[in-house]
């Protein structure tokens, strides 16, 4: 069976790791000749490594600290939002504990093995997509907290039950999503012998294959999450202008943030899945230092989209002075901090899911 060995990854950008082009990988360029990017991969050999580790760290700093805190305080699980919260963390968590690999790899080639290979591929697409979800579905459980106030109030247990039921369906859908990276990332071994996991897909007319499973990652990663996200935090936003609380400003400036990192960490490594699967369907770049510079602009954008997994404990969680108030009593409980007089209890803010202050909550 012929395969074609695409210059795409296990994330799906743009030839990261085919340094070594062949004629049925690249096609034809300008001059008839192959594309050399050795400059490519040491771009990604300098670039990378730091950059990955600085998000590994600060990401399992505050995603292990969410999990400490639901951990320690068993009565935390009480809203939808919470279990959400909780799963996305040890999502994220997952999800950076594939980073050191391809960390490694970015500078000795994969010396990890084939199985390995798959495996972590798909480690990194489960945690992925059900971060996505994740993120979704505290879109949509803000939404009915307070725009449907009422409601929200009167099936709050079984709402908690739901979120429990909906956290195993967002798993198991993330686990399907992940299965082209079973079947598809192979080890691929360029002059040097160096060995790199990438996705290597069927031979099949117009490369039908990589461009469904780029347009499943586009249309379920990113363009359906933004589209509830937008009509949820709109309608929130609607809905905050109409009350006259103190936290509603604090509340209106959180949700910009949220869908403003949203988009800006997530919408350029998007385009450039864009960019591949037309690139993949009709071959639209011909000149090979063309093909270079998308490749390095291509590993900037990934690297973006990774730091979301990094920015979410701080977007979502440590806003809210329950999560703040909870930090400093484990800290208090550790030694780590001086005893201090019980403060006045703060106003309720973004984030507290208090019954007086449950409409707002976020």
């Amino acid at each position: 069976m012929n395969i074609n060995e695409s210059a795409t990854p296990f994330t799906g950008l743009t030839s990261e790791y085919d340094y070594e082009d062949s004629p049925t990988t690249m096609g034809d360029y300008e001059d008839g000749s192959i594309c050399e990017r050795s400059s490519v991969r040491e771009f990604r050999r300098y670039y990378e490594p730091t950059l990955y580790w600085i998000i590994v760290i600060l990401g399992a700093i505050g995603n292990t600290l969410v999990v400490w805190i639901y951990t320690y305080f068993k009565n935390r699980l009480k809203s939808m939002t919470d279990v959400y919260l909780l799963n996305l963390a040890l999502a994220d968590l997952f999800f950076l504990c594939t980073l050191p690999f391809w960390a490694a790899d970015s500078i000795y080639g994969w010396t990890f093995g084939s199985a390995l290979c798959k495996i972590v591929s798909a480690i990194y697409k489960i945690n992925f997509f059900s971060s996505m979800f994740l993120l979704t579905c505290i879109s949509v459980d803000r939404y009915i907290v307070i725009v449907q106030t009422t409601k929200a109030q009167n099936s709050k247990r079984v709402r908690l039950l739901y979120s429990k039921l909906i956290c195993v369906l967002v798993w198991l859908l993330a686990a399907v999503m992940s299965i082209p990276e079973f079947l598809f990332a192979r080890l691929k071994m360029d002059d040097e012998g160096n060995h790199f996991c990438m996705m290597v897909y069927w031979n099949n007319e117009n490369n039908r294959t990589k461009i469904l499973v780029l347009a499943l990652q586009i249309c379920m990663g990113f363009c359906i999450p933004l589209i509830v996200m937008i009509f949820c935090y709109a309608n929130i936003i609607r809905t905050l202008l109409k009350t006259r609380n103190f936290v509603k400003h604090k509340a209106l400036r959180v949700i910009l943030m949220v869908v403003a990192v949203f988009v800006v960490s997530q919408l350029p490594y998007n385009g450039m899945l864009v960019f591949e699967a037309t690139q993949a369907a009709n071959m639209t770049i011909t000149n090979c230092e063309e093909v270079k510079r998308f490749d390095i602009a291509a590993q900037v954008m990934k690297s973006l989209a990774y730091m979301h997994s990094c920015l979410n404990p701080f977007l979502y969680v440590f806003v809210g002075v329950r999560f703040r108030k909870d930090v400093i009593r484990i800290f208090h409980s550790l030694g780590c901090l001086p005893t201090l007089k019980s403060p006045k209890m703060p106003r309720p803010s973004i984030m507290s899911d208090t019954e007086t202050t449950n409409a707002l909550s976020l």
